[in-house]
């Protein structure tokens, strides 16, 4: 296995919740652990600057500079301009609210394709918006190995189309969507590429310009920060749109239009520590390189007898994985694996329910997510208690 640039006891010595070693936290899908260092910029930011914007005194003035700071982190890691960048409460709040604003002069019957592969905070916006406005709602299927099918969504692709949803990785299996193919498919019936990256964005360098997507949504909660979410929009897509918000409110730079109110800005600055401490090792390039090796290891290591649902090895997937044991309830494994130090969850839909159709287990699966505070140590031990049960 080719050595790693990542030092990974550096990377724990910075979060509390890891320094004792005990406990492993293998669930990263739903929320990972948070370095001290964005604990102490939000409190910081509450001491400091608790104010708003646009008044004439020092903490409003450093109100403006935590959000100008957050625009231009958001558009570094996303690839974009700061211009273009959209703050929200998480993925699924911004993308009830971006689909009605994109939404408002479509017309009855327009068409709405969504993936299997996608979490119901990618799917519910649209399902709602189409049941209000007599939009089509049709899922994209997945192959035999649980991919997206590319030809699937060409077959579907027709003038009436106004978008195609997908998520950049399944939250449930970890596959990759080629999003890029995605929104050449979807662009070639003038339809837009909706994206939900909440698993994406945590585990793959991100360049929302090499996608050729027009909206891009992410939390970074799933990426050792707040509870809080981002977006990109198209410049052009978003200068087109009449945004719902308070009229007096901030219009400029064009992101800003949909943010409808006043930002939590203590998040905003524990955002940019986010982004400062991913940076500080090595940045998602270095990030990803290493969480390859640990889910290859983690491949590797299974015992006889365990399933592992999509992609068996490490290439188009990331690090999340959707197991069971022969013979082995997953709800009872999981709880004797938290018993023994070892955080992973049991569940039926993982909030996927057109993918749940097309997985084969009766009732429940659980569900392995890695991220890159996971050492290999850990690995084998949870491995290890994987045989045991």
């Amino acid at each position: 296995m080719a050595a790693t640039l990542l030092d990974v006891e550096a990377v724990r010595a910075r979060f509390s919740s890891l320094r004792d070693g005990g406990f492993v936290f293998l669930d990263a899908p739903g929320g990972s652990q948070v370095p001290d260092e964005v604990g102490d910029a939000i409190a910081r930011a509450l001491r400091e600057a608790s104010a708003n914007i646009g008044a004439n005194y020092e903490t409003s003035k450093r109100v403006e500079q935590v959000l100008a700071t957050a625009r231009e982190d958001g558009a570094r890691f996303l690839g974009c301009s700061p211009d273009d960048v959209i703050f929200g409460q998480n993925m699924t709040v911004l993308d009830f609210a971006l689909s009605r604003t994109a939404a408002r002069d479509w017309k009855e019957g327009d068409r709405i394709l969504v993936s299997r592969l996608d979490h119901d905070g990618g799917v519910a916006p649209w399902v709602e918006l189409a049941a209000d406005r007599g939009f089509e709602v049709e899922w994209v299927n997945v192959t035999e190995d649980l991919g997206f099918d590319y030809d699937d969504l060409a077959d579907r692709l027709d003038d009436r189309v106004r978008v195609v949803a997908c998520v950049g990785s399944s939250n449930a299996i970890g596959t990759i969507v080629d999003v890029a193919r995605v929104s050449e498919l979807a662009h070639s019936v003038g339809a837009l590429c909706w994206v939900d990256a909440v698993q994406y964005a945590a585990h793959v360098p991100t360049d929302v310009q090499a996608l050729d997507c027009d909206v891009f949504i992410c939390s970074a909660y799933k990426f050792c920060g707040p509870h809080f979410g981002l977006a990109y929009g198209r410049h052009e897509l978003l200068e087109s749109w009449r945004p719902y918000k308070a009229r007096p409110a901030a219009a400029d730079p064009v992101g800003r239009r949909f943010e409808p109110g006043t930002a939590p800005y203590e998040l905003l600055a524990g955002f940019s520590a986010t982004i400062a401490y991913l940076e500080s090792i090595g940045g998602m390039e270095a990030i990803a390189a290493y969480e390859r090796e640990l889910g290859q290891r983690f491949l590797d290591g299974l015992p006889d007898g365990a399933t592992v649902y999509g992609q068996p090895t490490m290439d188009g997937r990331v690090p999340t994985f959707l197991i069971n044991l022969e013979g082995v309830d997953a709800a009872d494994a999981a709880k004797r694996l938290a018993g023994e130090g070892f955080g992973v969850w049991a569940h039926d839909n993982w909030y996927s329910l057109g993918l749940r159709e097309k997985l084969p287990y009766p009732d429940s699966a659980i569900r392995v997510g890695l991220i890159h505070y996971n050492t290999a140590d850990e690995i084998d031990r949870f491995n290890t208690a994987l045989a045991q049960l």
